[in-house]
């Protein structure tokens, strides 16, 4: 039987101080981790205070851990559930099926010279799902299942090896796998940009279909990844609305809030990327001015989710500090300050504009 949402979100019996995001939110908050995080004492005092749910970026997806038909590398998850375990700490595996085609492995969508078929394609999926799911079953309360199915810029599903073998059943066999290896934990559909018009309604009619098929889908992750100046705050609370209707949760999976706008990386057929990857105007440290705004930003976005607890079920930062961001790598190298704690682990702007927000009594 499933566990309820209380349960999974609101179990932590330990006392925390009254600047802690963990004590404050009426959600689960949670984090993105190094794969190697067990490796750095120096973070855990940061971690611990503030979070109760912790994501590995990369040690559980499919390319991590089967790289090739039956070669299975397991030592990574391992060491993060056993760290999370170690310090009372919730794992969300990331992810089961990512689909998207160079994040699946080749030899997935292969049988001998010829494409996979259907069944093969299928049959191979339950076995990964079988593997990871079944191991952890019982130490890893949340999956996301499938990751970033939907296409962009209109459309319906994302064109990939999945849907030109399987349509939209793989997305469903997915989660049925899923909840038979493990019937209690919460399955997750995730992706990006998803609370957008346009790709909110490809969701929309995504989560409807696999309601009718049965599929055990319980919440839906929009990642969260924005831009200063550019968070889509009317479109987010559309998608809440409509994502209560529909009696689904939320979990914000994969939060941040970049001060280098990279909009323009994607442009024009990537035309940009030249002019764009000599961009790093915060080398030095970045103005308080921007840290302000960031701070306010991040504010009016936590002031919008404390209208929805019901909704959502988790908030979940994309890593731990600045420092550790992968916005500092991605889509190219510069210096980014796009979370609430800085390179040295102290409260920005941004800590004390959330704590304010959400420790102030909201009006009925």
């Amino acid at each position: 039987m499933l566990r309820t949402f209380t349960c999974l979100f609101f179990a932590a019996t330990a006392t925390f101080a009254a600047d802690s995001l963990r004590q404050a939110t009426p959600w689960a908050s949670g984090v993105g981790l190094s794969d190697r995080i067990a490796d750095h004492p120096e973070d855990w005092p940061l971690l611990m205070k503030h979070f109760a749910y912790v994501t590995p970026e990369n040690c559980m997806k499919p390319a991590a851990t089967q790289p090739s038909a039956g070669v299975w590398r397991l030592e990574g998850p391992d060491r993060f559930v056993e760290f999370a375990r170690s310090k009372d700490l919730k794992v969300v595996g990331h992810c089961l099926v990512w689909a998207k085609d160079d994040r699946t492995p080749a030899w997935f969508y292969q049988d001998g010279a010829k494409p996979a078929s259907k069944e093969v394609l299928l049959a191979r999926m339950k076995e990964h799902i079988d593997k990871m799911v079944g191991r952890y079953r019982g130490r890893i309360a949340t999956w996301d299942v499938v990751n970033e199915a939907l296409a962009d810029g209109g459309g319906y599903l994302r064109d990939s090896g999945w849907t030109r073998a399987c349509g939209e059943e793989f997305i469903a066999k997915a989660f049925e796998y899923a909840h038979a290896a493990d019937p209690d934990a919460l399955l997750i559909y995730n992706d990006y940009n998803n609370e957008l018009d346009g790709k909110r309604e490809q969701m929309l009619k995504l989560l409807a279909s696999l309601r009718a098929r049965g599929a055990p889908v319980h919440a839906v992750g929009l990642q969260g990844h924005y831009e200063i100046d550019r968070i889509p705050y009317e479109a987010l609370e559309k998608t809440l609305i409509a994502l209560r209707e529909a009696k689904l949760k939320v979990v914000v999976s994969e939060l941040d809030i970049d001060v280098i706008p990279r909009g323009r990386w994607w442009a024009d057929n990537g035309s940009h990327h030249e002019e764009m990857s000599k961009i790093n105007p915060y080398a030095n440290g970045c103005p308080p001015e921007i840290l302000a705004r960031q701070a306010e930003q991040y504010a009016k976005l936590f002031k919008l989710f404390q209208k929805y607890p019901d909704v959502i079920a988790r908030v979940s930062f994309w890593n731990l500090h600045d420092g550790q961001s992968w916005l500092n790598k991605f889509p190219w190298q510069r210096v980014n300050y796009p979370l609430l704690f800085d390179r040295q682990g102290q409260p920005k702007p941004a800590f004390t504009a959330v704590m304010k927000e959400l420790t102030t009594p909201t009006s009925k």
